[in-house]
């Protein structure tokens, strides 16, 4: 992907990162952002950036299609609840570069220290969010309907986030693609995400290895319905943890659950069914399970559909 900076007109044909389009067109302004070279002094240009992107989420104008572009390199210290307020409505984060030059937002100092999602309509897209301290409760707190999470990487690095991406009953039609989330081995997470209630969240093309000790993907507390889980390429999601739970919904939720979700067990047990929870959903193959090195995934052994015409 290349990206020349026209500032302060925007990219009325769209964006694709890594060859992944961006679902909305962005014509609004254009805002830099580097903590490498720059300030909040500065007027927000590929020359002269601003600081930080709690600053130029400040800058942007709700619903015009704004974008910032936060620069290689860039490092976001968020220290406080909502240290980083995503309050500005349709605007578009995107981050550039690609493994450790990746812009990167970490979390640390208080463990209510997080990402807030308060505006409809916001799109963040590669970015690297870092846990820099223990038992983080939530540092993406997703508050408001129609946000996009795209080719973005999750990762604990001090200790575990209990829970690193969590919702309300507000976050309708989320949308998740292409998630990395690289959980610690040691015990203390709960989920990678927790979903309360909303409609129509997607979470799909995913990577998820932690030691969950509820699950990898859980909802609670309310019901989300059509809620879809699946991938269009193979997902993957490894619990390290003896509750051997990946995916655990409350009993109404509805929605779908697969294709093309792989499953690896901590334990070596009768354990596979237990795997996946949700007694009102749908359950598509190909959907494997594994519970021990050097062996096939089985499909896993939920209730199967009988045709009673």
């Amino acid at each position: 992907m290349s990206l020349m900076s026209n500032y302060p007109n925007g990219f009325a044909n769209g964006i694709s990162v890594r060859g992944m389009p961006l679902l909305s067109a962005y014509p609004g302004k254009v805002y830099w952002v580097s903590s490498v070279n720059g300030s909040n002094g500065n007027d927000g240009t590929f020359q002269k950036p601003f600081g930080t992107l709690d600053y130029a989420v400040g800058r942007c104008t709700a619903n015009a299609g704004d974008i910032i572009v936060a620069m290689p390199g860039h490092v976001e210290t968020v220290i406080a609840a909502a240290g980083l307020d995503l309050d500005v409505a349709g605007i578009c984060i995107l981050g550039l570069g690609a493994g450790s030059l990746r812009p990167t937002v970490n979390f640390t100092t208080a463990t209510s220290a997080d990402m807030d999602v308060d505006a409809a309509n916001i799109t963040v897209a590669n970015l690297l969010f870092t846990g820099g301290i223990d038992a983080l409760a939530g540092p993406i707190d997703i508050n408001a309907a129609d946000f996009s999470m795209i080719n973005c990487e999750t990762r604990d690095v001090t200790g575990q986030a209990t829970d690193f991406i969590v919702t309300d009953a507000a976050a309708n039609r989320l949308y998740i693609d292409g998630w990395v989330h690289r959980g610690a081995a040691a015990a203390g997470a709960e989920t990678a995400i927790s979903i309360v209630g909303g409609d129509g969240a997607t979470v799909k093309n995913f990577w998820i290895d932690g030691n969950f000790g509820t699950a990898a993907i859980e909802n609670v507390s309310a019901a989300a319905t059509n809620l879809t889980i699946c991938g269009d390429r193979p997902s993957y999601i490894r619990t390290r943890n003896a509750a051997d739970v990946a995916i655990t919904l409350v009993a109404t939720a509805t929605g779908n659950v697969g294709p093309n979700l792989y499953i690896r067990l901590q334990d070596n047990a009768a354990n596979v069914t237990e795997a996946l929870v949700g007694a009102d959903m749908q359950f598509y193959a190909p959907l494997g399970i594994v519970n021990a090195d050097g062996e096939k995934a089985l499909d896993w052994n939920g209730t199967a559909t009988v045709d009673e015409s």
